[in-house]
């Protein structure tokens, strides 16, 4: 008689055949399957949860990545695409029944336009390297993310990242001319190129920021921009949020679009000030640096606006750089507020909500009572001139219920963000940290609407399952589908 292997045995046989034949997709030391070389893919940026996934795999060519994609459509397994892993909202959290498709071999700049001021990297090239790659004939690539030094351009697509410098060049979506992407089902599709547009629909807009649920990157075309002939910040400190955040309003309303504004409030500035040493002022209770570029003469005359701006306002103390070197130190601090916060707190949140900018008052406000409300400390860095706020929830996961109360916390926050006008997310995107609060901003129709677009790219819903979406589906049957509400706490997630 026949005996039926046990379930445990059967999984075991299921992923022993996959690994081999993925071994065969990508040989030499492409596949990776012990457990203790697989726990440095178990997180992304958001380490309270974790997860083991079932195998790891390190294509190094397109052929190798439409064919992994090809072999998990027609075998039915889920498949979570990975670049640097620096995201914060747990949008490349692995499965423990999925493959993880790695894209850090593909790091290659393959080409530099300069006459059509482009460049055409791999996904695993850093957000950094482009501009290494370039400035010394005096071009840089414009989105710069805090983590610009790890993360890569292909997670910068997936997450349409932005940076200190977005209010004046936008976010990726603004500087990405082109992609090449696969599909779930192996395809390999092309969108947009170095020329400026493409007709018919926008799928390149609808690519970037699509958190890896509709294909996987494999080349991008990038604008590269001619450094400004001068670049120069204001350091202004402020004896309140309040002042600092409608000096925010009362620049931009004067017609002035700086090529960086951002704010801190006190525990951020005591944090930075300690570990990056920038001089920065500690009596004030909000600090802005508001960077203008340009014709020498235009920013002169900006920076004496911003400052009459500044003085109305009751800015406590007004710097401006005067040099290179000065203009880099400002935004060091800035640049190091989050690894500068880490030393102060045994763990911490980062949060990322988008609001306008007239509400940044009120909700700075509504904040110091969350604070009070869950006990809990929050540092504010953000940017400030589009309204992307970064609150950082300071807790200590060791002591119970602190996690839960920080991730209530910043639920709440996100809440209100929604409240006010604004929406969840800014640039560091859903994937799971935001995934049950959706509803708070669409409604059933509208969730129904993306997942349809969705299953357009992935009728089996194998690519990043779990991510973005609050909702249980099958692409076959979208007439059935369920929304849930929920809070920000994932009993289904694993923890640390």
């Amino acid at each position: 008689m026949l005996m039926m292997p046990k379930p445990d045995e059967a999984i075991l046989a299921r992923r022993y055949e996959i690994v081999a034949a993925l071994k065969a997709i990508v040989p030499g030391e492409g596949v990776i399957d012990a457990a203790r070389q697989m726990s440095v893919y178990e997180s992304d940026g958001l380490t309270a949860y974790k997860q083991t996934p079932m195998v790891v795999v390190l294509p190094e060519t397109v052929a190798q990545v439409s064919a992994v994609l090809l072999y998990g459509h027609n075998n039915n397994i889920k498949i979570v695409p990975r670049g640097a892993g620096t995201s914060l909202s747990g949008g490349a959290l692995p499965l423990e029944d999925g493959i993880l498709l790695g894209m850090a071999k593909f790091n290659r700049i393959i080409e530099i336009d300069y006459e059509n001021r482009c460049a055409v990297v791999q996904p695993g090239v850093t957000n950094l390297g482009i501009t290494k790659a370039v400035e010394h004939k005096g071009f840089y690539y414009a989105p710069d993310p805090s983590s610009q030094i790890a993360c890569t351009i292909g997670g910068n697509v997936a997450e349409n990242s932005g940076g200190v410098h977005c209010l004046k060049y936008g976010l990726t979506a603004n500087n990405v001319l082109g992609i090449e992407m696969v599909l779930i089902t192996g395809e390999i599709v092309r969108l947009g190129g170095k020329h400026l547009d493409s007709e018919g629909y926008d799928l390149l807009g609808l690519m970037t920021g699509s958190e890896g649920l509709l294909g996987v990157v494999t080349e991008v075309t990038v604008r590269i921009l001619q450094k400004p002939e001068t670049a120069r910040a204001v350091l202004v400190g402020f004896p309140s949020n309040e002042t600092a955040g409608q000096c925010v309003a009362d620049i931009i309303s004067a017609g002035i679009i700086p090529g960086g504004m951002e704010m801190m409030d006190r525990p951020a500035i005591h944090a930075v000030e300690e570990f990056v040493h920038a001089d920065y002022p500690l009596d004030v209770e909000a600090l802005l640096i508001v960077e203008l570029d340009g014709p020498q003469v235009e920013v002169d005359h900006l920076i004496e606006r911003v400052s009459a701006i500044a003085r109305k306002n009751k800015s406590m103390n007004l710097r401006v750089s005067n040099s290179e070197a000065e203009r880099v130190l400002f935004w060091a601090g800035r640049k190091a507020a989050f690894p500068a916060v880490g030393r102060i707190s045994p763990d911490y949140m980062c949060m990322d909500g988008t609001i306008p900018r007239k509400k940044l008052p009120e909700v700075l406000s509504g904040m110091a009572k969350l604070s009070k409300k869950y006990d809990l400390a929050v540092a504010n860095v953000f940017h400030a001139g589009d309204g992307n706020l970064h609150p950082l929830i300071l807790f200590d996961a060791n002591k119970a219920g602190e996690l839960d109360r920080a991730e209530q916390f910043g639920a709440d926050i996100l809440r209100l963000c929604v409240k006010v006008g604004g929406v969840l997310t800014g640039e560091h995107g859903v994937g799971v940290e935001k995934r049950d609060l959706m509803p708070e901003m669409f409604t059933k129709v509208d969730l129904d609407q993306q997942l349809r677009l969705k299953c357009a790219f992935d009728d089996r819903g194998l690519l990043n399952p779990g991510k973005v979406f609050p909702q249980l589906h099958r692409c076959a049957e979208m007439g059935r589908v369920h929304v849930t509400g929920g809070k920000m706490v994932h009993p289904d997630l694993p923890r640390f």
